[in-house]
């Protein structure tokens, strides 16, 4: 079968003409200066950019972490900007999934307590969500791990449950900022192998912010960033 082509796929999330302005005291900061992007169902896209380029920001407007100054932003073709926060956080909760360079998991919380929570805030039942939980916990690879907090894992074993936590509620989409930013180079293959399999094997759209070279070079496309404008893009057959 012929890999498909972003011709051939739908817009899952959509950027037009999209502005973010911070304000730093009485200074308008400009973060993105008017982006357009399509980003499809099933890709894998890499943004690159040197630090202040804008990655992060335009990883959080496609995420709906944050609203435009301007411009519109559509997720699985509803445009966002005319929804409540709730309404937003259901789209995040269905929809996205996050993983980021800290980790972010609760420190009192076990391996399988943290990857359930995203079940839970979803109404998930309980029986349904250890099901789930075991059958990601075997995909990432962390079945002796199951019980232990994050501060008995090492880096790589924190971001395979920070990655089991972004799938667990199958998301259409995984955004991962610097995924490998705090690993070593050993860890970081792990983690690279694990999100390329998880977006040929499932299916599943894979936007990752990243300054590993190694991962940007294996994505289908790269956008490249720089000061808050797309400058570049390269598609990858």
């Amino acid at each position: 079968m012929n890999k498909k082509t972003n011709e051939d796929r739908k817009a899952i999330v959509e950027l037009e003409n999209v502005k973010k302005i911070y304000k730093l005291g009485n200074v308008d900061v400009y973060a993105i200066k008017g982006i357009s992007l399509k980003i499809y169902d099933g890709e894998f896209l890499a943004i690159v950019g040197k630090s202040g380029s804008g990655k992060s920001t335009c990883l959080n407007l496609i995420g709906c972490l944050d609203k435009p100054t301007s411009g519109r932003i559509k997720v699985l073709g509803k445009d966002i900007s005319q929804f409540s926060e709730n309404e937003i956080a259901k789209i995040r909760g269905k929809t996205i999934g996050f993983v980021f360079q800290m980790f972010n998991l609760i420190p009192t919380l076990n391996t399988i307590e943290n990857i359930m929570l995203p079940m839970i805030f979803q109404g998930v039942k309980k029986e349904e969500r250890m099901k789930k939980v075991k059958e990601i916990i075997k995909l990432v690879g962390l079945e002796n791990r199951m019980l232990h907090k994050p501060n008995e894992l090492s880096g790589g074993e924190r971001q395979r449950v920070a990655i089991a936590r972004a799938l667990v509620n199958e998301p259409k989409i995984i955004l991962a900022d610097e995924p490998t930013g705090n690993l070593d180079s050993k860890s970081g293959k792990v983690i690279i192998d694990l999100l390329i399999k998880i977006n040929k094997e499932r299916g599943t759209t894979l936007v990752v912010v990243t300054h590993d070279i190694e991962l940007a070079s294996l994505a289908e496309r790269i956008i490249k960033l720089e000061d808050g404008r797309i400058v570049e893009e390269k598609i990858r057959r």
